[in-house]
């Protein structure tokens, strides 16, 4: 088991209790996990901030996707790309691992980019977002990341094409598909919503694709059902990843939790990291949800 190092806490007035308390609630979680982890959590309206290894770049599986979401947006507005362009799926095309283009189209189905953007994100399809970075390119992502100032937010190559069409050999052996920090997840969660990316429309699209992730395994697997979540997931053997915005009534929380060189490796629902996953996002829920008052007495009368 890793020690658990230095938690940095950040609030609008350092030292709050509001930060104390979560704090609180979270460190015994991370303490106990076999694993690395990195996380990082700010309440957008209170700015009430949690930080723990969030400036260590790990892997990000399938979270990349996210960023890939952000590029695919602003080639848009740019006109580089047009999400009406009809795209044809070949034999060629087909990668393994999550989604159903796979599995469930046949050769020669076509469809607008925007349905395979949509699926990049709503069911995570390896395949679609291939036929996305086709369209993008790889290094355009990175680039666009670096201007918003996360130099840490990657993607080496296309999902399980990493020989062949690998931009950064080295990052790709280090760090598989992706590599962000959890600060960066969660500062283009906060410029997500609050309309920064591309124009208010785009990030309204953004954040409705978001929330159609259909992975409920980590956050989204404790919380009550009627918390709104935008949110992207990743998992590799070794990796558990997420980073959403929880919509809450007392403010919107962006949310990142990064895992890596996890003792479970195990693809089961109860798989620790994933399990982590939920806890994290419940006591976050939690701590920014205080219980409802109890109704008022009404003076004694029976």
């Amino acid at each position: 088991m890793r020690p658990v190092l230095a938690l940095v806490l950040l609030v609008a007035a350092a030292g709050s209790a509001p930060a104390a308390e979560l704090a609180d609630r979270l460190a015994p979680l991370l303490k106990a996990h076999r694993g690395r982890v990195a996380v990082a959590v700010k309440h957008l309206k209170t700015g009430v901030e949690f930080y723990h290894e969030a400036d260590t770049p790990m892997p990000t599986a399938s979270l990349i996707k996210f960023p890939v979401l952000v590029e695919a947006y602003w080639q848009r507005e740019e006109k580089k790309v047009a999400f009406d362009k009809v795209l044809t799926l070949k034999k060629e095309h087909r990668v393994p691992g999550s989604g159903v283009l796979t599995s469930h189209f046949s050769d020669g189905a076509t469809f607008p980019l925007r349905d395979a953007v949509r699926l990049m994100i709503s069911h995570s399809d390896n395949t679609a977002t291939n036929l996305v970075l086709t369209e993008t390119g790889i290094r355009p992502v990175n680039e666009r990341m670096a201007m918003l100032g996360l130099t840490e937010t990657r993607i080496n190559a296309q999902v399980f094409r990493g020989s062949t069409t690998s931009v950064d050999p080295d990052r790709t052996k280090k760090y598989g598909l992706g590599s962000t920090t959890a600060r960066e997840m969660v500062k283009l969660l906060e410029m997500l919503q609050q309309d920064k990316l591309i124009s208010p429309e785009a990030c309204r699209e953004m954040i409705a694709h978001l929330v159609a992730c259909t992975d409920n395994e980590m956050f989204k697997r404790y919380l009550p059902p009627t918390v709104r979540l935008a949110h992207k997931t990743g998992a590799v053997n070794a990796s558990r990843t997420e980073a959403g915005l929880m919509m809450l009534p007392s403010g919107p929380v962006a949310l990142c939790v990064l895992t890596n060189e996890n003792a479970d490796q195990r693809w089961v629902v109860d798989n620790a990291a994933q399990v982590l996953l939920a806890n994290v996002a419940k006591a976050v829920h939690d701590h920014f949800t205080p219980p409802a008052a109890p109704p008022a007495k009404d003076g004694g009368r029976p």
